[in-house]
């Protein structure tokens, strides 16, 4: 994006939409459901990325001890996936009268000159952080394991240091949910992203054995088994997404 002249401060929301954020609109009423993906490798300037990245780096070192290369890509990209999935049936649910109105309007020529925008009403959305809330949520269930060869009293601690980021980041984005991550772009604090990561990241994590202290057999079978039910559940849930009525 840098390199396309795009503002490492606040890029606005058509270049964001270029880019691939994430939006009601493109995803339901033109079918770009390549979103759901994209939008979690897009930020909304530096200090969106950094903030990311330094909160993945952190439960990484966690994360891929437990589950593998491997298992933190296939967590990153269902959990992010998840997060951007409820994302838009929030958004949806919530601007569907705008969107009605807006139809209206337009079938009426009172926007004169102007092409029936799908996206014009929905926000943007854009960022790892639900594919963030995910890691922690798996991690939460992970280190409840008796498998793990670490005291009892080191993995309550990592525990509970997971837990208090989820909660408070997620309280945090609830209490200034009418506040904007970057102003005049149009683009708020997606806590529907961030709710709806943490949730697959702990129904990922349910059948998973942690790879330290697991048969390998055990654990390879318990993520594959893992990642084809979460697949499942998402699949299942674009369903739903694709019947909404327009």
């Amino acid at each position: 994006m840098l390199a396309h002249h795009i503002s490492a401060f606040g890029p606005n929301l058509d270049q964001l939409m270029y880019w691939g954020a994430d939006n009601a609109g493109a995803v339901l009423i033109q079918s770009q459901w390549w979103r759901i993906v994209t939008a979690m490798f897009v930020h909304v300037g530096w200090i969106h990325l950094l903030g990311n990245m330094w909160c993945l780096w952190n439960l990484g070192l966690l994360a891929e001890p437990l589950i593998g290369s491997a298992g933190v890509l296939t967590v990153y990209i269902l959990t992010g996936a998840a997060g951007n999935l409820l994302s838009t049936l929030y958004n949806w649910r919530h601007d569907y009268t705008s969107w009605v109105v807006y139809q209206a309007e337009w079938a009426n020529h009172h926007l004169v000159g102007a092409a029936l925008d799908p996206t014009a009403v929905f926000p943007a959305g854009a960022g790892a952080s639900g594919a963030v809330f995910g890691i922690a949520g798996a991690l939460i269930i992970l280190l409840k394991s008796h498998r793990l060869p670490v005291p009892p009293l080191e993995l309550h601690k990592l525990r509970r240091s997971v837990i208090y980021f989820a909660v408070i980041n997620l309280v945090i984005g609830f209490t200034v949910s009418l506040g904007v991550v970057v102003r005049h772009t149009g683009v708020s604090i997606d806590n529907s992203a961030h709710l709806g990561g943490f949730l697959c990241g702990l129904v990922f994590a349910t059948p998973l054995v942690p790879r330290i202290g697991s048969p390998r057999n055990l654990f390879l079978f318990r993520r594959r088994a893992a990642t084809v039910m979460v697949v499942g559940m998402l699949v299942l849930f674009s369903f739903y997404l694709a019947q909404l009525p327009r």
